[in-house]
């Protein structure tokens, strides 16, 4: 079972009828120390069908050339919306007689923030995406404060290697495509693997 504040997920070896039995014992578990599952909300489902939980898509992939069953867990979709939206409300509402620092001021630390959640699971595709989506909607945000100003020049002037940076500033836009996610590894086996005496064999 995980469990984070008021979300829980249980993972099951078994049918879905044991998981439908484990549901309702579950609800009496947490009647007495937690939030009791609320009827509707609640999800029986396969691993392969996969699941959202706290904004990961958490699903079971076979590769087509090993045939090997791979679990992945990436951003889901409504938070990547979410993250777009927040791009875009960012930009729509810092006054454009603002300097372009400040609006950077304000876009960099929410970037990092969700690339620093969604870093730990197969997210390049989505880091990529928001890097190029931010790019757009900064672009847009700097083409109605110098609406005279032609695009040759707003990129000779804010453009540094390709990316937005203001010639006062040491930081540019946060580029959410540099970010290398990282993968955990399982490392039960392994530690039992390493603590195991010569010979033992392992439960």
């Amino acid at each position: 079972m995980v469990r984070f504040a008021d979300d829980w997920c249980l993972m099951v070896h078994g049918t879905k009828a044991d998981a439908g039995a484990l549901r309702e014992e579950i609800a009496e578990v947490l009647a007495h120390d937690g939030p009791a599952p609320v009827r509707g909300k609640d999800l029986i489902t396969h691993i392969d069908e996969g699941l959202d939980f706290l904004g990961w898509r958490i699903q079971r992939h076979r590769e087509t050339r090993r045939g090997q069953a791979v679990r992945l867990h990436l951003p889901g979709t409504q938070v990547r919306q979410g993250s777009d939206g927040k791009v875009k409300m960012l930009c729509r509402r810092m006054d454009t007689s603002q300097p372009l620092d400040a609006l950077l001021r304000q876009l960099n630390p929410a970037l990092r923030g969700w690339c620093a959640y969604f870093r730990p699971g197969v997210s390049s595709a989505t880091f990529s995406y928001l890097s190029h989506y931010t790019w757009q909607q900064v672009s847009r945000w700097l083409r109605r404060k110098h609406h005279r100003t032609t695009w040759k020049d707003l990129r000779r002037r804010y453009c540094d290697d390709g990316w937005w940076r203001p010639s006062r500033m040491k930081d540019s836009l946060f580029n959410p495509a540099k970010v290398s996610p990282t993968r955990y590894r399982y490392r039960g086996a392994v530690i039992r693997r390493r603590g195991r005496p010569p010979g033992q064999r392992q439960p």
